[in-house]
This record gives C-alpha cells, sequence and structure tokens, in this order.
C-alpha cells in the first residue's frame, strides 16, 4: 500500500461514460483502458469498494494503477470469483501493479453518515495513498467528487474496466480478510464465511444473540434487534 498523499482540492472534475459495448473479456478490459491513455492519461487508477451492502463491519475501498502493459487473465469482477481465486488474482495484481492502496471506513463512521457517503470516502482515503498520482480515476458506479483530480463514473465497471476489475478483486479481500479477524472475537455470527451480508445464517444469528459491537446499528435487519 502506498503512503504518499496528493494535494487536497475542492475542484470536481466528474464525468459519466457512455455504457460501452465491449465484451467482458480480460483484453477488452485493457482495450477499455488503453482508450483513456489514448487520450493523454498516462497513469490511471481503478478504483472500487466491497461491503456497501452488508449489516456488519467496515466498508473498504482499494485504487489500483497498472501499467497497462498487457492483460491480467482472470481480473474480472471479484463477485464472480472464487475465494481460493481472489487470492491468487490479489498477489498477481500486487506483483504487477505501479501502485495500489486501499481505504477503509468503520461501521460507527458509517452510522453516522450513510454508507454511501462512507464507501466514497473509502474512495478518496486509497487515491490519497497511492504512492503512484494517477491523472485520471475510473470509478465502479459512484460520482466520487472531493479530488483534485479528474474522475470518469463507470456503470458496471469491474466488468468493463481492467483497472477497476483489480481494484474490485484488492477491496474484496482485503475486507474478507478484516471480517476474518473479527469472527476471531465474535464467532458466534459466522463473519468468516458470509463476510457480514445479510445471509439466512447472519440474521438467524442477529436473531438469537442480538447485534455485536461492529454492526450496522442504522441498517434495516440490524436496527430492529436493537
Amino acid at each position: 500500500m502506498g503512503a504518499k498523499t496528493g494535494k487536497k482540492g475542492n475542484k470536481d472534475s466528474s464525468l459519466l461514460l457512455s455504457p460501452s459495448a465491449l465484451t467482458s473479456s480480460s483484453d477488452s478490459r485493457l482495450a477499455f483502458d488503453l482508450v483513456f491513455r489514448e487520450e493523454g492519461f498516462s497513469l490511471l487508477a481503478g478504483v472500487d469498494e466491497a461491503g456497501r451492502g452488508c449489516l456488519a463491519g467496515p466498508v473498504v475501498a482499494a485504487a489500483v494503477v497498472l501499467s497497462l502493459d498487457g492483460p491480467l487473465p482472470g481480473v474480472r469482477d471479484s463477485k464472480t470469483i472464487s475465494p481460493q481465486e481472489r487470492e491468487e488474482l490479489f498477489e498477481l495484481i500486487k506483483e504487477e501493479a505501479l501502485a495500489w492502496a486501499v481505504g477503509v471506513v468503520s461501521w460507527k463512521a458509517i452510522d453516522m453518515v450513510n454508507i454511501y457517503q462512507a464507501a466514497a470516502e473509502a474512495m478518496r482515503r486509497a487515491v490519497r495513498s497511492l504512492e503512484a498520482r494517477p491523472q485520471l480515476i475510473l470509478v465502479d458506479g459512484m460520482n466520487l467528487k472531493g479530488l483534485e483530480i479528474p474522475t470518469v463514473r463507470v456503470i458496471k465497471g469491474d466488468d468493463k474496466s481492467l483497472s477497476i476489475a483489480a481494484a474490485s478483486i484488492v477491496a474484496k479481500v482485503v475486507r474478507d480478510r478484516l471480517m476474518v479477524g473479527y469472527h476471531r472475537l465474535y464467532p458466534q455470527y459466522g463473519f468468516d464465511s458470509h463476510k457480514g451480508y445479510a445471509t439466512r445464517e447472519h440474521r438467524e444469528a442477529l436473531r438469537l444473540y442480538g447485534p455485536c459491537p461492529i454492526h450496522r446499528r442504522t441498517f434495516k435487519g440490524v436496527s430492529q434487534e436493537v
């Protein structure tokens, strides 16, 4: 993870990318990102988050800057990949990336603001922690404001952009590891299996034990158990 931060700015340069006709292969994701390089943006950061829909735990975002010298076989939307494959691809991404970083926002902050704002803040933290400063940010699905770097909102970006797909894997792996750690503190909830999502197992644990300290108290399904 990077440690250098860029200057904070108030000017927002958010764009909305038109839907793409590209297929979902690794080659097409690379081609998607290379379009921006051809437009003069030599360093791109893909940004995505994990954990927005969970009932417990933090939201984690990742920012990844790839060299874009070639496709990364297997790198795609993290939701379509097995846990073992995600771990393997995470190591590949760390090896191949010019820079990567994560941002974490706690469940307490989520309850204080809202999950959308918390996810956006996690994304900003990830971008600001990159060692290589990108010239353009590709964001999965969100209008990311509060950075002086131009941003492009890409609908279903983890299926279109190689950089965003890589970020989705990093965010998911880092968050899953955090939730396995919380499982050791609160084993009765099964965080090691569902990672805080609203599965039947998780909802049943909430009915039996009520919420634990890392549950998001403002979320439906948790608030009714408080």
